[in-house]
C-alpha cells in the first residue's frame, strides 16, 4: 500500500490544501491480496465527519486494508466544518473542490479510470451529507454514492428559529453554513431538491449506498431521505443495523459498501 499526503493550491479555496491518499498498486504477489493489474484504477473521494480531519479515516478505519483488497484508490480531504458546500460570501467553494477540482487534480497525478462508473464519493455524518449532496450535484461525475450515517441537518434546520441550538451548533453556524434557512429546502443544497432536477432533466442518477446504526441519532434523518427515494423509485440499497455513531459502525459498513460499489455497474 502506498500511502501518501499531498499538498497543492486549490483555485476553489484560493489556499494550499492537503489531502490524503492510498494508491494499491505495490502490493507484492503471495500475500492473498490482489495484484495491481496496470490498469486505471477506480477511486473513492472519502470524506470525514464533523470536527474530523483528513486524517479520521486512516487513522480510525481499516481503509488501508480495504483500499489494497479492494483494488481502489482513496483520496481523503479536509472539510473543515463546512459540510462540504460552496460559502459564496468567502469565496470558499467546498462543494466544487470535492466535486471538480481534487477529482481532476489527482487524475493527473495518478492512474486511475475517468469513467463516471469508477469514480466514488462517500463519507460519514458530515461527510455522508457531502457525498449525497455533491454526489447528486455533480452526477456527471460520480457514479456511485456511499453514505453512512449521514448528517442529512436540512431536514432538521430549515425555518428554525434564531435561538435554536441543537447541541453540536447554532443558529448563527448553521446560517452561515446553509444560508437562509428559511430558503434550505429546495435549494441546491437539499438532496430532495437534486434528486427532483435529475429525474426532471431525464438524467441518470448515481447508485447510491445508504447505512445507519438503529441507536444512531440521525437514523430519523436517514429514514425520511430512504422513504422519499422509495417513494421516487430512485434506486438505492439502504441497511439499518444495530450500532451508533461510531467508527465501528463506519468501519463495518465501509466495507460492506466497497463490496458493493464494486459490483457490476448494472446492479443497484
Amino acid at each position: 500500500m502506498a500511502t501518501l499526503q499531498l499538498s497543492f493550491q486549490s483555485k476553489c479555496l484560493k489556499r494550499e490544501v492537503t489531502f490524503n491518499a492510498l494508491m494499491p498498486v505495490d502490493v507484492p504477489e503471495g500475500i492473498g491480496l490482489p495484484v495491481w493489474s496496470g490498469e486505471p484504477l477506480r477511486a473513492l473521494y472519502l470524506l470525514h465527519g464533523f470536527s474530523g480531519s483528513h486524517n479520521d479515516w486512516m487513522n480510525f478505519s481499516r481503509i488501508r486494508e480495504l483500499s489494497d483488497r479492494y483494488q481502489v484508490a482513496v483520496f481523503m480531504p479536509a472539510g473543515e466544518n463546512h459540510f462540504y458546500l460552496d460559502d459564496e460570501n468567502r469565496g470558499e467553494y467546498y462543494g466544487e473542490y470535492i466535486g471538480r477540482e481534487l477529482v481532476d487534480f489527482t487524475r493527473k497525478l495518478f492512474p486511475l479510470s475517468a469513467a463516471r462508473e469508477d469514480t466514488w464519493i462517500g463519507g460519514l455524518s458530515m461527510g455522508g451529507y457531502g457525498a449525497i449532496r455533491n454526489g447528486l450535484k455533480y452526477a456527471d461525475q460520480f457514479g456511485r454514492i456511499i453514505a453512512l450515517s449521514s448528517a442529512l441537518v436540512p431536514y432538521k434546520v430549515a425555518n428554525v428559529s434564531p435561538d435554536y441550538n441543537d447541541g453540536i451548533a447554532s443558529y448563527s453556524y448553521y446560517t452561515s453554513t446553509f444560508g437562509d434557512l428559511s430558503q434550505l429546502l429546495g435549494s441546491d443544497k437539499d438532496p430532495e431538491r437534486l434528486v427532483l432536477d435529475l429525474k426532471a432533466k431525464g438524467l441518470e442518477l448515481p447508485k447510491l449506498y445508504m447505512a445507519c446504526g438503529t441507536e444512531d441519532f440521525l437514523l430519523d434523518v436517514n429514514r425520511r431521505f430512504h422513504d422519499f427515494l422509495e417513494g421516487e423509485q430512485a434506486g438505492h440499497v439502504y441497511h439499518e443495523s444495530e450500532g451508533d455513531h461510531n467508527w465501528n459502525f463506519w468501519d463495518k459498513y465501509i466495507e460492506a459498501a466497497l463490496q458493493w460499489a464494486g459490483e457490476d455497474s448494472n446492479s443497484i
